[in-house]
């Protein structure tokens, strides 16, 4: 008997902006700043990497490798990326 596996991809099952903000706030817990910029192109790729890339004043292509895990995106690009999803970032006493 073979094992069959399937490609998983998460922004197939992130369909409403409050799933959006509650997977992002579950991933943020995790402290680790690549896992969240992965979560963030998730969630943009969700809601149409264009229409977040026009949103927030980047290339589409630009902001696929910059939410890829192998992407380095600047702060200020997560800021304008966290703006058009709808969110802002709060900052909680510890």
């Amino acid at each position: 008997m073979t094992t069959k596996f399937t490609d998983y991809d998460t922004s197939e099952y992130l369909d409403n902006e409050e799933g959006n903000i509650a997977y992002l706030n579950a991933v943020a817990e995790y402290n680790d700043p690549t896992l969240m910029q992965v979560a963030l192109g998730n969630v943009a790729k969700a809601r149409g990497m264009t229409q977040i890339a026009k949103e927030a004043g980047v290339g589409r292509e630009s902001l696929y490798k910059s939410l890829s895990k192998d992407g380095n995106p600047s702060f200020a690009t997560i800021l304008k990326v966290i703006h058009a999803l709808g969110g802002r970032i709060s900052i909680q006493a510890a």
